[in-house]
C-alpha cells in the first residue's frame, strides 16, 4: 500500500510540474486574442511600439479574421526578458504559430516588424499565407550606406550603456525630438512617445542596435507567399534604392502612401485600410 502511495505522489507531482511549465512558458511577447474567424492575423509592432498601434487596424478586420496582437517583451511597459535579439524575436513567433497550430496566418508588420515578418516568411516559407510591410526595409543601414556589411558578431554593448546612462529626462527629450519625424498625427504623438519612455532601457538599446546590424536581401529570396509593402510617401523619391533592396522578393507588391511619415496607419488611414482590404480579401 504504501509503495502504491508513493507512486500516486510521484505522479501527482510530475503532473504538477509539467501543468506549472505549461502555464509558465514564454513567449517573447505578450499577445492579445481577438475574432473568430477562420484566417488569423497577426499583428506584429515596431521598434518600442506596445501592440495598440494596431488598435484601429484590429477593429477594422477582427469582425472577419482572428486576430493576434503582440506587444514584444521589454516594449511599451511589458516585462523584458533576457537574450533580447532579433533572431530570437523571429524564431519566438514562428514556435508560437506552430505550437497554437495557427494554420497559414498573415503577418503584418510595421517598421522592425515589418522586418520580423520578412525574416518570417523567408525562414519558414510554409508557414505563412500572406505578409503585409508597413514601411520597412530588408536593410536599414544600407539606406545611408549602400556599402553596409552586416557584421558576424556585433557588439550593442556600447549602445545599450548608452542608453542605460541616460536620465529619465534625457531619454523622454530625446525621444520628444525624434517622434515628430517620424509622426505627422500631433494628436498621437504623446502617446507614442510614452510607448518608448516605458521601453526597457537594455532592450531599447540591444534591439535598435541589432536591428540596424540585420540584413535580409538576400533572405527573402526565400519568400513564396503574396507581399504587400507599403511605403511613406517620402520614399517616393528613392524608389529605385528602395525596390532595389527589394529585388529578390518576387512576391513584392509596392505602394507608396499620399500622405505622412513612418506611421502610415496614423497619418495616411483610409489609404492603408484600403490597401490592406484589398489585399487580404
Amino acid at each position: 500500500m504504501k509503495k502504491y502511495i508513493i507512486l500516486i505522489i510521484a505522479f501527482l507531482f510530475s503532473a504538477l510540474c509539467l501543468n506549472v511549465f505549461a502555464q509558465t512558458k514564454q513567449f517573447p511577447f505578450e499577445v492579445l486574442k481577438t475574432g473568430n474567424g477562420e484566417q488569423s492575423i497577426i499583428f506584429i509592432p515596431g521598434f518600442a511600439s506596445s501592440g495598440d498601434v494596431w488598435n484601429e487596424t484590429r477593429t477594422t478586420f477582427e469582425n472577419k479574421f482572428t486576430c493576434y496582437t503582440l506587444t514584444m517583451a521589454g516594449f511599451a511597459g511589458r516585462k523584458p526578458q533576457p537574450n533580447a535579439s532579433f533572431e530570437n524575436w523571429k524564431n519566438g513567433i514562428a514556435n508560437y504559430i506552430k505550437e497554437n497550430n495557427i494554420e497559414k496566418p498573415i503577418l503584418i508588420g510595421h517598421s522592425m516588424g515589418g522586418g520580423l515578418a520578412l525574416a518570417i516568411a523567408a525562414d519558414y516559407p510554409d508557414l505563412i499565407s500572406k505578409i503585409v510591410v508597413v514601411d520597412a526595409l530588408p536593410c536599414l543601414a544600407a539606406l545611408s550606406d549602400p556599402a553596409f556589411k552586416s557584421k558576424m558578431d556585433n557588439d550593442c554593448s556600447s549602445t545599450v550603456n548608452q542608453m542605460t546612462g541616460m536620465t529619465n529626462d534625457q531619454f523622454y527629450d530625446m525621444q520628444k525630438k525624434t517622434m515628430p519625424r517620424l509622426l505627422a498625427d500631433a494628436s498621437k504623438l504623446d502617446m507614442v512617445v510614452d510607448w518608448s519612455v516605458k521601453s526597457d532601457r537594455t532592450t531599447f538599446g540591444q534591439m535598435y542596435c541589432d536591428f540596424y546590424n540585420i540584413d535580409l536581401r538576400e533572405r527573402i529570396a526565400q519568400i513564396k507567399c503574396p507581399a504587400l509593402i507599403l511605403l511613406e510617401s517620402y520614399f517616393i523619391n528613392l524608389k529605385p534604392t528602395i525596390e532595389g533592396q527589394y529585388k529578390n522578393l518576387k512576391t513584392a507588391n509596392f505602394k507608396y502612401a499620399t500622405n505622412g511619415l513612418h506611421f502610415i496607419m496614423y497619418d495616411d488611414t483610409a489609404w492603408y485600410l484600403e490597401q490592406l482590404s484589398t489585399f487580404l480579401k
